[in-house]
């Protein structure tokens, strides 16, 4: 299964949880900052960490710039005839990351994470509000 990367803010980390005498894991937040049309928005994004990784968050502060390597791992989940579909952002690799020095607190090596239709016409507006 592929790996992804993505860069933010730590903003929660949470005590790791034992959730069998064999499994535990630990939840963390990163505040994920897009720039969009000159706005910035932002977007807040869970993972967790599972068995020996759940330690790789003790080096880490809320409002450390992160970037977080992680697999998308989904389940199946059924009981009592109902079903049901997990899906988990499982971190596997946790680095600082160096901020840009632009005052605008996106790492220096984060491309823009979105990237607006240069044929597209200004002057239409489609969103509902």
């Amino acid at each position: 299964m592929a790996s992804f990367e993505i860069s933010g803010k730590l903003i929660e980390k949470y005590n790791t949880v034992q959730r069998t005498s064999t499994f535990r894991t630990r939840e963390f937040v990163i505040e994920v900052a897009e720039d969009a049309n000159g706005r910035t928005f932002f977007n807040y994004v869970k993972f967790q960490c599972v068995q020996d990784k759940t330690d790789i968050l003790d080096r880490f502060n809320t409002n450390d710039i992160l970037k977080v390597t992680f697999n998308i791992r989904g389940s199946k989940w059924e009981k009592e005839g109902r079903v049901n579909y997990i899906t988990n952002l499982d971190a596997w690799r946790i680095e600082s990351v160096k901020l840009s020095g632009n005052g605008n607190d996106f790492p220096a090596d984060m491309p823009p994470a979105f990237v607006p239709d240069a044929s597209a016409s200004s002057d239409v507006d489609d969103l509902p509000f």
